[in-house]
């Protein structure tokens, strides 16, 4: 089989070099410009429009992340992009729900135990000590109920939290209460102290957190936004922080990557972030499973993490 690779920042002969040894039958290259020779799979992160469009004899399309969302926007500009019949897959979880548990759980305990506020009283030199926080008054939402999000909501079942998560169809997991759909969005937001985001990146969910959402949490709640960028109203995001409706907000995602230096979002005392490093890409583990799901597709199989175009996730 051909397997074309393209990654803006991978370093290409290191991954090829471990492609080769789980998948030795395989004939690896690095796509550049005007190669239009035949392929089987395509490994791609943010790939030229070039590099697919039009390519026939193409059995699927790996994303080299559990976002897709970059490839469905230049499908939406170029809808011959993918052939018809060619299946598009992202990662699923490839050592990605681990660490986004790790974010999760150190932040969630962070607010928790109010280091953040204590952090603000060393700022004014004040010995204060706070009251705490109890478990039982800190509910834990979780927006995505997918395989990320599934796995945070059980991770904080561990800590103790009262435990939701929200989806666009219901899922169970032990512990956890599930609420689907637009109209049970309300009840779901109701009583959440702890808002955190995992939602993919639709159409439908863009804009998602804005005020009218933040209204309905707890009043001095938190938002861990660990999706994406587009689903927050940042300008919506800093009144509540301003206004006491929100206590803390923790980013890792934005509209603009990187963060442009003259956003508030870098000034504000009650937001911390990250660059886009909750969950990476981890080479061993996304190559094992890629390997896996050609080995499922040549054996007439369909593994998981296929993409629903029409969704977007």
């Amino acid at each position: 089989m051909d397997i074309i690779f393209h990654h803006p920042t991978f370093d290409a002969s290191f991954w090829l070099e471990r492609l080769q040894q789980q998948l030795p039958q395989a004939r690896l290259r690095v796509w550049q410009e005007g190669d239009n020779q035949p392929a089987d799979y395509a490994l791609v992160w943010r790939p030229p429009v070039a590099m697919l469009n039009g390519r026939r004899g193409l059995k699927a399309v790996f994303a080299l992340g559990a976002g897709v969302d970059s490839i469905l926007s230049q499908l939406r500009e170029h809808p011959g992009m993918l052939a018809q019949g060619v299946l598009l897959y992202r990662l699923e979880d490839t050592g990605m729900g681990l660490q986004m548990q790790e974010y999760a759980v150190s932040q969630v305990l962070h607010w928790f135990r109010r280091f953040d506020d204590y952090q603000r009283l060393k700022s004014q030199c004040r010995w204060e000590p706070l009251e705490e926080y109890q478990r039982e008054d800190f509910t834990i939402g979780v927006l995505g109920a997918g395989v990320l999000g599934g796995k945070v909501a059980e991770s904080m079942v561990s800590w103790g939290f009262p435990v939701r998560c929200w989806s666009r169809s219901r899922k169970h997991y032990p512990q956890v209460a599930s609420y689907a759909g637009a109209e049970e969005l309300p009840a779901f937001l109701a009583g959440t102290r702890v808002l955190i985001n995992l939602l993919p990146d639709t159409q439908e969910t863009r804009g998602i957190i804005n005020r009218d959402l933040l209204q309905q949490l707890v009043r001095g709640a938190y938002v861990l936004n660990l999706a994406r960028g587009t689903h927050v109203v940042e300008d919506d995001l800093l009144a509540a922080l301003d206004d006491g409706q929100l206590n803390g907000a923790m980013l890792d995602v934005f509209s603009r990557e990187p963060l442009a230096p003259e956003s508030p979002l870098w000034r504000h005392p009650r937001v911390a972030m990250t660059p886009h490093i909750a969950a990476v890409t981890r080479p061993q583990e996304a190559i094992a499973w890629i390997r896996a799901a050609i080995r499922a597709i040549e054996n007439g199989d369909r593994p998981g993490g296929e993409v629903n175009l029409k969704r977007g996730y």
